[in-house]
């Protein structure tokens, strides 16, 4: 095994045509939280990441086209983490906590990816192969702008940064419906870059999912109020965006890798710009 490529996490892709899956292996002891702004969500194990809730730690994070037939990639997660000893442990052996979340690339049922590609992803992760942007895993089949009804760039974008001792990243499966706006808060597409939506074809199939990484100490509280400000990185990068055709979701990871613990407040006001950046570079 290789060393982690970003932030002390393993991030691999499973490749299809038209779809993918990608999966985030952090360390063990990870802790996580999240939060779900858009209408239409496709999420698995999403309700243990309340900071209220028992659980803090997770073993994976899985990232799929398919919409809710795509949350089946994890399944092959959790198996291969389970057979190599990973999970909660309980008197009658370790449970994995995979966490899913899914776009629509318009590939449901056999189309979709299933749990064979989801541990296709997790071997990847885990030869630490190199991190690939554009349309790989999760974003192979994801397109941008479609309110306008035309079709815009979407994919898998990653950017980082450090704060302080720690290093804050994130990764993003970009398919909105809305479009992805530049710095100045143009569209970075114009009509002529588009292609007309296919006849009959409505502006459902959409979603941004985002796994915001950082290698600092932090509580579930943290997490969760890291994952609210990146969803303020979507909000500065997608227009419109948390609309009810998006399942727009956003998961915080802390793996507690670096020497110095970390300045929460201080990571929690660059999450929206390192948001952003990965948002802008899966496009």
């Amino acid at each position: 095994m290789r060393e982690p490529q970003l932030a002390s996490v393993w991030i691999g892709h499973w490749t299809g045509e038209g779809t993918g899956v990608t999966v985030i292996l952090p360390p063990p002891g990870t802790t996580g939280s999240g939060e779900v702004r858009g209408g239409a969500p496709a999420t698995r194990e999403f309700a243990l990441l309340e900071p209220a809730k028992m659980m803090d730690r997770v073993d994976a994070v899985v990232l799929s086209g398919g919409s809710a037939f795509g949350l089946a990639a994890a399944g092959g997660v959790m198996k291969l983490l389970h057979e190599r000893g990973t999970g909660f442990a309980t008197p009658v052996g370790p449970v994995p906590i995979v966490v899913g979340m899914s776009l629509f690339d318009g590939m449901i049922g056999d189309r979709a990816p299933g749990p064979e590609q989801g541990a296709t992803a997790a071997l990847a992760a885990l030869s630490g192969e190199p991190l690939r942007s554009g349309a790989v895993g999760a974003g192979a089949g994801a397109t941008s702008g479609k309110w306008r009804m035309k079709l815009f760039p979407g994919g898998f974008g990653w950017a980082s940064r450090k704060v302080g001792e720690a290093t804050l990243a994130a990764v993003a499966a970009v398919n909105s419906w809305g479009d992805v706006i530049g710095p100045g808060g143009a569209p970075l597409f114009s009509d002529a870059q588009a292609v007309p939506l296919p006849q009959g074809l409505q502006p459902g199939p959409n979603t941004t999912l985002v796994v915001v990484i950082t290698d600092a100490r932090l509580s579930k509280l943290d997490c969760y109020l890291l994952s609210q400000s990146g969803h303020d990185g979507l909000a500065r990068s997608i227009d419109p965006v948390h609309t009810r055709f998006d399942g727009d979701a956003v998961i915080t990871l802390a793996t507690g890798a670096a020497a110095a613990g970390g300045d929460a407040d201080a990571l929690r006001a660059a999450t929206p710009h390192v948001v952003a950046e990965a948002i802008r570079a899966a496009v």
